[in-house]
């Protein structure tokens, strides 16, 4: 029979430097190994196994995973065989004290401590080790993307400008009125091409400013923008937590962020919308511990734009953020492009997950203080 941990090996938790595990994106677990009984808990290891630190820290490793072979054989390594970590990927399943949750499939290390009673059990889920390097190879990807067309941006801008003033000063000359039909059609292209260039430089030219934004005015004044360009045949629904705090950030940025998504939605939604039966909805919530960019927050706005539209080709869905990509025709495919570097220029996570009737596209926006005020 299990027993409680030592006084002795509780009086180390407490005053064992843990405050710098409370910050780590994995979740981490600090057990006595004797008794094998939990000592400390992290806030991702609160989320992950969906109980509260006060629960978790009296708890044996066999009330939260079971019967677990693979895992005492991994500790018994670390304090029998002097070696320092063990890793391997395991189904952590639920105990008694978790009968009704999942397996936690994760990539796990174990660890031994300073303290020679203790030993540390950190985790990663595969699945979210997976989607973390996944994003982690599109912003690479899509930031090269976008560094590139920037470039080409810029070399383009000035010889567009002699190009169209050619144009006018060789209709100016025509003596056939004839002919003004092939200097419009230059004209015209030029100016299509510099608002273009316009659109890729335009983020990086504003200047960035930070001020206290209730994001649901930011909804509204999208959602009623996206209503008066279709009046007919789309709804809009509203799911809000109305007790979300304000948000730091730039307020035309964000409008101009979620405006394109929301537009590229209602676009995606014609057929729908010629039907009646065009729905978008807005859900605004608040994520916990949440990890962007390998920098945990506390809390983050959890925004989610999701219709009942045809949803995103899939030869398009891993590129739909690169410049220039588009599954509309005649689209100029910088619409989301430029809602990701709104995004990220606010620190935040924007993705998308679609099939046919369903696409969400998701914007997590961190909650932060201003400098010097935190």
């Amino acid at each position: 029979m299990l027993r409680k941990p030592s006084k002795g090996a509780a009086k180390a938790a407490l005053f064992s430097p843990y405050a710098a595990w409370d910050q780590l994106p994995n979740a981490v677990l600090v057990v006595e190994y004797v008794h094998q009984m939990v000592v400390y808990a992290n806030p991702m290891a609160e989320v992950s196994l969906d109980l509260s630190k006060k629960i978790l820290e009296g708890l044996s490793i066999h009330d939260l995973f079971g019967h677990h072979p693979d895992l005492i054989k991994m500790l018994d390594s670390v304090k029998g065989d002097q070696i320092e970590a063990q890793r391997q990927d395991l189904q952590l399943g639920p105990g008694p004290s978790r009968a009704d949750h999942q397996p936690i499939t994760a990539h796990v290390v174990v660890g031994a401590l300073d303290n020679p009673d203790l030993v540390l059990i950190e985790w990663l889920p595969l699945d979210q080790q997976i989607r973390s390097e996944r994003d982690a190879r599109l912003v690479q990807q899509v930031e090269a993307n976008k560094s590139l067309m920037r470039n080409l941006a810029h070399e383009i801008k000035n010889p567009l400008g002699g190009i169209r003033g050619a144009a006018q000063l060789l209709e100016y000359e025509l003596p056939d009125r004839a002919l003004h039909e092939y200097t419009q059609v230059i004209i015209k292209e030029s100016d299509r091409l510099q608002t273009l260039v316009d659109r890729l430089l335009a983020p990086h030219r504003k200047k960035h400013i930070d001020e206290d934004v209730n994001i649901h005015e930011v909804l509204e004044r999208v959602r009623s923008l996206v209503l008066a360009e279709f009046p007919q045949g789309l709804s809009i629904k509203r799911n809000y937590d109305i007790s979300i705090p304000d948000l730091l950030g730039d307020k035309e940025a964000l409008i101009q962020a979620v405006l394109n998504v929301v537009h590229n939605a209602a676009q995606a939604l014609r057929d729908q919308i010629a039907l009646g039966t065009a729905v978008i909805e807005l859900n605004t919530r608040v994520a916990r511990n949440v990890t962007i960019s390998k920098q945990r927050y506390k809390l983050a706005l959890d925004l989610h734009v999701i219709d009942n539209g045809p949803g995103i080709p899939e030869e398009i869905r891993d590129k739909i953020f690169f410049p220039l990509v588009s599954g509309k025709e005649g689209g100029s495919g910088l619409g989301l492009t430029l809602a990701q570097t709104y995004v990220q220029q606010h620190f935040g996570f924007i993705g998308c997950v679609s099939k046919p009737g369903c696409t969400d596209f998701q914007m997590q926006l961190p909650f932060r203080v201003k400098s010097g005020e935190a």
